[in-house]
């Protein structure tokens, strides 16, 4: 059985995504970010981090993994599946999930920061990252021209980056500038696990409350508040 800590953020849907999709036996943890449970002393032995999602595994001597990209690979390796087992294979699917991990996820987080949660709008931040947002679309949407997902068939690489694309108005993006990207953008919202694990997301809860005492413990974060 795992145990998935998550709250309803697109780096919480990455490893839910996988999970529906291989109907791996998991227990769905909340962490509510916004109350600041992310700081407890029980989950920070699991993500040092102070982010969610995380996993334990306690059919692998309670192996406990946070770090989106990890957690997807970890469970790809496990399962054997959403991961080709020939090297040219893998490491198609794996540098695009370190992509996600390392441009299209922190490019499009500052996006949603300066767009929607930052006290002062900030027109050179805002135009920043709204222009890297559509940059990074592109070469997305470039990739998916010739094929129907990222590295051919469906992968954890594909479940990485969705999530974050699923949020596009917020964005200041529009899906009809990147064809091949929206098509490849309800090709996997229509998938029966995309669909439970979105439903089971919502059932949470059904829109991140982030009230101004939440965004404090959000986005004051500094070395002192690393227990």
């Amino acid at each position: 059985m795992i145990d998935l800590h998550f709250w309803p953020t697109p780096n919480g849907y990455k490893p839910l995504l996988f999970l529906e999709e291989t109907a791996l036996p998991y227990n769905l943890v909340p962490v509510n970010i916004g109350a600041g449970e992310q700081f407890h002393p029980a989950f920070l032995k699991i993500s040092p981090n102070n982010k969610m999602p995380a996993i334990v595994d306690h059919d692998a001597d309670d192996l406990a993994l946070f770090e989106s990209g990890a957690i997807l690979l970890y469970l790809a390796e496990k399962t054997r599946r959403f991961l080709p087992s020939d090297p040219a294979g893998r490491y198609d699917v794996l540098q695009w999930l370190f992509w996600q991990m390392g441009g299209l996820g922190p490019m499009l987080g500052q996006n949603h920061h300066f767009n929607v949660y930052a006290p002062e709008k900030i027109p050179y931040a805002i135009d920043r990252y709204v222009k890297e947002t559509g940059r990074l679309y592109a070469v997305l949407n470039k990739r998916l021209q010739d094929r129907a997902f990222i590295a051919g068939d469906y992968s954890i690489a594909d479940m990485a980056c969705y999530p974050w694309i699923v949020p596009y108005e917020i964005q200041k993006q529009n899906l009809d500038d990147f064809p091949n990207l929206k098509r490849w953008f309800h090709a996997i919202a229509e998938r029966p696990a995309t669909q439970r694990a979105y439903a089971k997301g919502k059932s949470i809860a059904a829109a991140p409350s982030l009230t101004e005492e939440a965004k404090k413990v959000l986005f004051g974060q500094s070395a002192a508040t690393v227990k």
